[in-house]
């Protein structure tokens, strides 16, 4: 059997091939993007949207996580629409109405991704002790790094000043564990899916963007369930 490599950032073909032999069960664009993959399109430098840009002058690899995007690829749409990504400064941009449209054939999807996604799903798969979670574990949290390293990108706010400020749902009543900066700052901890949930609901963070986060980040994966759980039962 050959062994397919893959590129840094792969064709949909490609993707669903080398899943396909990763797994052993077959896959379509569908099943990557239910499986919270994020697909890109290549966006050539237009001076007409030069601040999309910046430096970034031949182009840059545009990311589509906008769950009506999304959803509208999962349902098997015969092109791509994009009316929001991010600039080529990771900030989110909404873009001009009705959006840009592109070839479904130029959808790409990052190789460390499709790797990671691949070790999660054998993880997964791999038999697990019973864990009965204790109070202090339900304590703990994420520190103010990792909690940038998720989520930093996906608000205008200066979001390292408001965590050190700790209004709102990053304050003790909000998503930070409470007492956890008593002696300083820096030993501050945040419940990830109480602040997840919090984003969504007072800065509109799609729920879409913020299941990639918890995919994407092992540091998240011993909070996927109480989140996937949280959604549950919101209806999310």
């Amino acid at each position: 059997m050959t062994i397919i490599e893959l590129p840094f950032r792969a064709t949909t073909e490609q993707s669903c091939a080398w899943m396909e032999q990763q797994t052993g069960t077959p896959w379509t664009l569908a099943r990557l993007l239910e499986n919270a993959l994020t697909p890109y399109v290549w966006f050539d430098y237009d001076a007409n949207h030069a601040e999309l840009f910046g430096d970034a002058n031949g182009g840059y690899a545009a990311p589509i996580f906008l769950e009506a995007d999304v959803a509208r690829l999962v349902a098997g749409s015969e092109d791509v629409l994009i009316t929001t990504t991010k600039d080529a400064y990771k900030i989110v941009a909404q873009l001009p109405a009705p959006g840009f449209r592109r070839e479904l054939h130029e959808l790409r999807f990052l190789k460390k991704e499709l790797e990671r996604l691949v070790a999660k799903l054998k993880h997964d798969a791999e038999p697990k002790p019973m864990v009965v979670e204790t109070a202090s574990e339900a304590r703990v949290g994420i520190s103010k790094d990792e909690v940038l390293a998720a989520f930093g990108t996906m608000l205008r706010i200066d979001m390292h000043k408001a965590l050190d400020d700790a209004g709102g749902i990053f304050g003790d009543e909000g998503a930070r564990i409470k007492g956890s900066a008593r002696k300083s700052k820096k030993q501050a901890m945040w419940n990830p899916v109480t602040l997840a949930l919090g984003m969504n609901d007072a800065y509109r963070v799609p729920i879409s963007q913020l299941k990639r986060a918890f995919q994407a980040h092992d540091f998240l994966y011993p909070w996927l369930g109480q989140w996937n759980e949280s959604l549950a039962l919101l209806g999310k």
